[in-house]
């Protein structure tokens, strides 16, 4: 591949000489700030990763789509291994910006709009983002690749199905399927969702669980994500099958880590990031076994 910064700079949509200006914080691809002869603009750089399921055709989609559903910037451009987006003067939000009250009234709005609003625009084939069988092929990868987790792989794999039965039969919505905080920009006005690596259509309660999971949020607040997404009182059933997916969420994060230790050339300390979220995965187990009894 070649070198990122080269590659942003050389991008066939500049007006002018550009020296992009890298980001930090990116986890799975290289980003830039651009300011040409006319504007600023936010650039990602990253070929396909098989072994995540990322596949750029599919993410320039959903982007489109997304900024046609109202959701995301604008894409101003695309070329194989390059996304140009509309830059938006804001704020990445943190773990406790999305525990507060008033922005998760919100983002909560901002992510059913994207599960509602954006098949509406979305053109072209689209992938399908099925947490459990995204488990089933990290597994393969991390056999593939020697991981140090080979020998968790039969127990992970054993909860995964558990889980799978408890989720049971869903409802299928365009999912983001990657809702962290930094994934949020607040520009004063409203926030607005970015980065579709992940997307296709998925299970809304994948997103939800994923959204509490990835931020913390507190058990009162993920009972109000689920009446004010379902617009219903949250019943025992709807409760467990969310607590699944919440499950399954930290366990998909967690092997995402394994996978990136192993392939990813990014300076970042995925060891850390893996035993953080197994921490939190086995905490989430832990309290969903209890339910089983």
């Amino acid at each position: 591949m070649t070198d990122p910064i080269n590659r942003a700079a050389g991008l066939a949509c500049w007006h002018g000489k550009v020296d992009p200006e890298p980001v930090g914080g990116g986890i799975t691809n290289r980003n830039f700030v651009v300011k040409d002869a006319t504007e600023r603009f936010f650039v990602r750089i990253g070929d396909n990763i098989p072994e995540h399921g990322i596949m750029r055709f599919n993410e320039a989609a959903a982007s489109r789509a997304a900024a046609a559903a109202g959701v995301s910037p604008e894409v101003v451009h695309q070329e194989d291994g390059a996304l140009v987006l509309r830059f938006i003067d804001g704020r990445t939000l943190s773990e406790d910006d999305v525990r507060e009250g008033k922005n998760l009234e919100r983002i909560l709005p901002l992510v059913r709009s994207a599960h509602v609003e954006m098949p509406k625009h979305f053109r072209g084939p689209a992938l399908v983002f099925w947490v459990f069988q995204v488990v089933r092929d990290y597994a393969w990868t991390l056999r593939d690749g020697n991981s140090r987790m080979i020998s968790e792989l039969p127990r992970l794999l054993d909860i995964a199905a558990t889980l799978e039965n408890a989720v049971g039969a869903v409802e299928l919505v365009f999912g983001h399927n990657d809702l962290l905080a930094a994934n949020f920009i607040d520009d004063g006005e409203r926030i607005w969702l970015v980065d579709w690596d992940y997307a296709g259509f998925s299970s809304p309660l994948f997103d939800l669980g994923g959204l509490a999971s990835n931020n913390q949020l507190a058990p009162e607040q993920e009972d109000w994500l689920l009446e004010h997404y379902f617009k219903a009182p949250v019943g025992d059933q709807l409760r467990r099958r969310y607590a699944a997916m919440k499950c399954a969420s930290l366990l998909r994060e967690s092997m995402w880590s394994m996978v990136s230790e192993i392939h990813s050339t990014l300076d970042f300390d995925y060891v850390a990031y893996t035993t953080e979220n197994l921490e939190r995965f086995e905490r989430a187990w832990a309290g969903f076994s209890k339910t089983m009894k």
